[in-house]
């Protein structure tokens, strides 16, 4: 099966790695190559991310991983198969700092919006029943307002420190975006090819889960389960285990958040555990 991927930036590189997690290394032979292979049932495609919806949904590729705004901006039909949580954004509307425009409400009609996102900017400000003036961008959109090119502009956002830096301010929200796992709409007429897809989300999503775990062991005194409990949530609880001459101790394991490693580890030890060991999770399947 084909997976097309970004070839290059953010987005690719943790792309990249989450398939390396889940076993997936690609097998490069050269830096430029195109394509590579992914173990033995996947081949990807280095492609720009703005054309992998359109290479999916036209079948070129059978699977694809992108932006949620990029799937969106080109609207071709395809099947969403996992939000990987990555590339976390948003599309936003932003006007001069020093504009009259305070919010959404404040545009007139006929405003110029300069942006890379035609489609998206064009259905948003439509829905408002607000007619504007689009004037499509291909580079950078910040500097558009104050060339005298545009009124206001329609960007991606992470922090907005770049909006800032060129003196805008967001003053509306059109979608929030992460990357996702897409597949090409006919992949269910396929029992191989729907299958292999079911098991590359399986993979993907253990590694996703697993993200932000980590698994927890100590041994703990017997009378102090009921605390235990307390303590060690985990997914299902904390699995208890006998400890060969381990007296009126058992051990305890359980996944826990990382956030809250610091806070279990001491009352752990208010009520007695000893060889406390914590180590990272790979992969987590439910």
């Amino acid at each position: 099966m084909r997976i097309a991927l970004p070839s290059k930036g953010r987005l690719a590189d943790d792309a990249r790695e989450l398939l390396e997690l889940a076993g997936l290394e690609p097998e490069m032979r050269g830096e430029r190559a195109l394509q590579a292979a992914l173990g033995d049932d996947f081949t990807a495609l280095f492609v720009r991310a703005a054309d992998i919806p359109e290479f999916v949904a036209d079948g070129a590729a059978d699977l694809g991983i992108t932006g949620r705004d990029l799937v969106e901006e080109v609207g071709r039909p395809v099947d969403v198969l996992l939000d990987l949580g990555f590339g976390r954004c948003r599309l936003a509307v932003a006007a001069r700092e020093d504009d009259r425009i305070q919010s959404i409400d404040d545009v007139p009609p006929g405003t110029r919006v300069a942006t890379t996102f035609p489609r998206l900017t064009e259905r948003f400000f439509a829905r408002r029943g607000l007619p504007v003036t689009l004037v499509p961008i291909s580079g950078a959109v910040e500097v558009a307002p104050h060339l005298g090119v545009a009124d206001i502009v329609v960007d991606l956002v992470s922090t907005g420190s770049t909006l800032r830096m060129n003196g805008l301010r967001e003053i509306a929200t059109i979608l929030h975006s992460t990357a996702l796992l897409v597949g090409r709409t006919t992949l269910g007429r396929d029992d191989d090819d729907a299958r292999r897809a079911r098991e590359l989300v399986a993979a993907l999503e253990s590694v996703i889960r697993a993200r932000g775990k980590r698994y927890l062991m100590a041994n703990v005194p017997r009378a102090a389960l009921p605390a235990v409990k307390e303590i060690l949530p985990g997914i299902d609880g904390p699995t208890v285990i006998d400890i060969l001459n381990g007296g009126e101790h058992v051990a305890a394991h359980a996944v826990v958040d990382a956030r809250d490693v610091y806070r279990t580890i001491a009352r752990l030890k208010e009520i007695g555990a000893t060889g406390i060991l914590v180590t990272r999770i790979e992969r987590l399947m439910p």
